[in-house]
């Protein structure tokens, strides 16, 4: 019986780095895209002996900008991807893009290539803060890439907004949500705003003062704002809960918001450890309770596939998950979902109860209210997922 599979697959490059942005990713010459195409298919090629036994029900390319790519190297991409791996007939396949780099011509590709989910990067419906963010796009350009996506047919969009932005107020927020919601995308991912160490934004409303970049330090020093207080965000976190639910879109993790049947199954599987590859630079992998991630060095992933090794060697750089890992990160992985970890599995899977490894935590937080336990699982309450990383910092063991 075949095993079920997500494949990811790594396309780093955008068209400007977003002020707020830590991901893998930067801007680059197309000869250098073109030389990575040719590797990330040379080393898809290679790895696929690995997985065999494997059928791919889920397949997300993302990045950076996939959408940066030409039609032709997208239509590699997949056309290698077929090849090599057996992809389920209903798997749902994801390419993420962002406004201002949607052509018809890039869709009918990504048509023709199997694409039946698109996950639309735009942030922001107030163009001021699209420009405090340092993306490249404004909302005017959004709509005209959504609704290029829905006249080729696509019925499975999903749309990112980010709250707790500098200048943002609870009113610019809410306006943010409503012209969202009037579009009826199929799911919306709505995270707040996090300083990650190295951004330029971390550098100006984190306290640091590293040396920026000219463009990072001329846009960063005229987006003065202040970052929304705790009240604010909290409201603003609250007003997400209530206005999304309202239009229909159902909390499943704590970022992520759908329509009935349009959760995004790709991401479900890293939320309940199932077992994923990823293809790239940085990318991730999770397979036989083995973690590893590919070179992040962009030379030096390149060099490792330019020459492909007919499967002979894995890009592995990690280790086998010990019981008390895989415990570990079926909590605070599964507990970002709103159904939270079943009691039984837990059972099933470690051969103990999970009262036995974490009783202790278990019943502090459900005493401060922060932690239920009904209908056989265990998940976070409302309260709960507003103080999530304290929540589940406890349960590493």
């Amino acid at each position: 019986m075949e095993k079920k599979l997500g494949i990811y697959m790594h396309i780093p490059f955008c068209a400007r780095k977003c002020l707020y942005c830590d991901f893998l990713s930067m801007p680059a010459p197309r000869p250098l895209q073109a030389a990575y195409v040719r590797a990330l298919r040379n080393e898809m090629e290679s790895q696929a002996s690995f997985y065999r036994g494997y059928r791919a029900e889920t397949v997300f390319l993302g990045g950076g900008t996939p959408s940066l790519l030409s039609a032709a190297e997208i239509r590699a991409l997949f056309s290698c991807l077929h090849d090599c791996y057996r992809i389920a007939g209903d798997a749902e396949i994801t390419m993420e893009m962002n406004p201002g780099t949607v052509t018809g011509e890039m869709l009918a590709a990504c048509q023709s290539a199997g694409v039946n989910r698109i996950s639309l990067g735009l942030q922001s419906a107030q163009d001021e803060e699209l420009r405090r963010l340092g993306r490249i796009h404004t909302w005017e350009m959004f709509l005209q890439s959504y609704r290029l996506c829905r006249a080729y047919g696509f019925d499975n969009i999903n749309i990112d907004l980010m709250s707790a932005l500098p200048g943002q107020t609870l009113a610019s927020w809410r306006d943010t949500l409503e012209k969202t919601t009037a579009l009826t995308p199929e799911h919306i991912s709505a995270y707040s705003l996090i300083l990650e160490e190295g951004t330029p934004f971390y550098e100006t409303y984190g306290g640091e003062s590293t040396p920026a970049g000219s463009y990072e330090r001329e846009n960063t020093e005229r987006a003065g704002d202040a970052l929304p207080d705790e009240d604010t965000e909290r409201d603003m976190d609250d007003l997400t809960k209530r206005f999304l639910a309202e239009r229909g879109y159902a909390r499943y993790e704590i970022s992520n918001y759908a329509r009935k049947g349009k959760k995004c199954r790709h991401n479900c599987i890293y939320w309940t450890r199932g077992e994923y590859v990823g293809f790239g630079l940085g990318a991730a992998s999770l397979v036989a309770e083995k973690r590893w991630s590919n070179k992040r060095e962009m030379q030096a992933y390149l060099h490792r596939w330019e020459n492909p090794d007919g499967g002979q060697g894995r890009e592995e750089s990690g280790q086998r998950l010990s019981r008390k890992e895989q415990m570990e990160e079926t909590m605070y992985l599964g507990l970002r979902m709103t159904q939270g970890v079943s009691l039984v599995d837990f059972r099933r899977t470690f051969g103990c109860e999970m009262e036995e490894i974490y009783g202790e935590v278990l019943k502090r937080y459900t005493a401060m209210g922060l932690l239920r336990c009904a209908d056989g699982r265990v998940s976070l309450t409302d309260r709960g997922i507003e103080v999530s990383n304290y929540v589940l910092a406890d349960f590493l063991l």
